[in-house]
């Protein structure tokens, strides 16, 4: 089995060539092959570079299960336990055991022993928890109320007559008129029904309404379950219904081996605006002539509307051959220049920052509910692994986005050298695309292309300004 090393210098941690040492003698001991090291000289966060060379090392390993990562401790991963468990999520979603060298063993569960030592420590805001626990005890709302509800007096949840009227409607679409959730999105779309926000309804958010226990009149809260707190607006029989038609369709938690588009983020839906996303299926089939079983893996760009709200046609475009057709625009230069009004991240960068940071924070703060649940006996290992990963996917994006925009907003110059850049781009493009790896052709349409718009005959391509 090959190993890669990743250490940290800080103020308590041996100097960066001892904790290299100790990793070879590691890998000696055991049998390991050392296939890299990684260092960072400064704390994680928001300057690891070290990091996101491992995690970057890691996409590219074909053989995923064969590559543990090693650090000297648990503390070695990040500035404090939500850093840390952050950081090992987000290696084992790229198929990488983690272990550490000085305890020996998996770094997974030495993050459950912290964590849990540090919540009987009172280290994470367990007083405060306690005050608000006794709250909940007493049925007393607590945060948003659920859609349906409003606080009342008391404080006590009431229904809202109008939302309590879409949350039953939304059942009996699921239960009994048989549909799926997204085609209940894109009934209530339709039908002019919107969130409390204003906002379309989307799967996620049909989906976690159907997942809410406050309908049956239950209030839950800091691990409190208080029945009949408040008017339900769901039987106990048709809920339960629900849950067990929701678990069938669920797939089994496997660890997901990401894939990587061109065009995310650059191409959008020509007919209703909106993003084209990507998206891989694996088919499998059995051969009528000789019975030999085929899999197969189709990879495709398809209208975010069409699969989140069902608003959109069923616009779908191969990922290859769309890929292929962008480029042929860029050789044979049939392009568009975007308006000159800057980058998006010229246009508004505060905003923008500041939501990828507050749904970094929301994805630590899921993650930390996790860990709770699960040194509190809640759920098992094995479900807060597949509930981790699936945070530590959404994480890795997020953070693959901010260090985009760190670095374009690094790399911003004046019109001319814009204006030169993506000449010298178009060139690299044309002449060398066939010797490019995939992060070089990532980045380099980042650098030439504004946004792709796809229609099912054609493509527009625009050049940034």
């Amino acid at each position: 089995m090959r190993a890669v090393g990743y250490f940290r210098e800080t103020a308590c941690a041996p100097p960066l060539a001892e904790q290299s040492k100790s990793f070879l003698d590691f890998c000696r001991s055991n049998g390991y092959e050392a296939a890299a090291v990684f260092l960072d000289a400064a704390p994680t966060g928001d300057d690891a570079p070290g990091f996101r060379q491992m995690v970057d090392f890691l996409r590219n390993q074909r053989h995923r299960g064969f590559l543990l990562v090693a650090v000297p401790g648990l503390e070695s991963l990040g500035d404090g336990l939500t850093e840390s468990a952050r950081r090992y999520f987000q290696l084992a979603s790229l198929g990488a055991s983690v272990v550490t060298i000085d305890e020996g063993g998996d770094a997974g569960a030495e993050l459950l022993r912290q964590w849990q030592a540090a919540r009987k420590n009172g280290r994470l805001g367990d007083r405060v928890r306690a005050a608000m626990r006794k709250k909940a005890v007493k049925g007393e709302a607590l945060g948003r109320p659920p859609y349906g509800y409003r606080v009342g007096p008391r404080r006590r949840l009431q229904v809202v007559a109008e939302e309590g009227s879409v949350v039953r409607y939304i059942f009996r679409l699921y239960l009994k008129d048989g549909l799926g959730i997204r085609r209940i999105a894109r009934r209530l779309n339709e039908e002019g029904l919107r969130t409390r926000r204003g906002l379309l309804w989307s799967m996620v958010t049909v989906r976690d309404l159907l997942r809410n226990r406050a309908y049956l009149g239950t209030y839950s809260r800091f691990g409190v379950r208080v029945p009949a707190s408040h008017p339900p607006l769901i039987s106990p029989k048709d809920f339960q219904r629900v849950q067990e038609r929701l678990d069938q369709r669920r797939p089994k938690a496997v660890a997901r081996e990401t894939s990587r588009f061109l065009l995310s983020g650059l191409a959008y839906c020509g007919y209703c605006g909106n993003k084209m996303i990507g998206v891989t299926r694996r088919q499998r089939w059995q051969r009528r002539s000789d019975g030999e079983v085929r899999t197969a893996l189709y990879r495709y760009y398809q209208c975010e509307s069409r699969t989140n709200r069902s608003l959109c046609d069923y616009h779908t475009r191969r990922a290859e051959a769309l890929e292929d057709e962008v480029r042929g625009s860029l050789d044979n230069g049939h392009l568009e220049s975007a308006p000159a009004t800057g980058t998006p991240d010229e246009r508004a960068p505060e905003p923008q920052g500041r939501q990828l940071r507050d749904k970094m924070r929301r994805l630590d703060r899921r993650l930390e509910q996790y860990l709770d649940a699960a040194v509190g006996g809640r759920i098992d290992e094995e479900k807060l692994r597949a509930l981790g990963l699936e945070v530590a996917g959404e994480l890795l994006a997020a953070e693959e986005v901010m260090a985009e925009r760190q670095r374009r907003a690094l790399q911003q110059a004046s019109e001319a050298d814009r204006r030169q850049r993506r000449l010298e781009a178009l060139d690299r493009c044309r002449e060398l695309w066939p010797q490019l790896s995939f992060p070089e052709r990532y980045e380099l349409l980042r650098d030439l292309l504004e946004r792709v718009v796809v229609r099912d005959d054609g493509v527009e391509v625009s050049l940034r300004p």
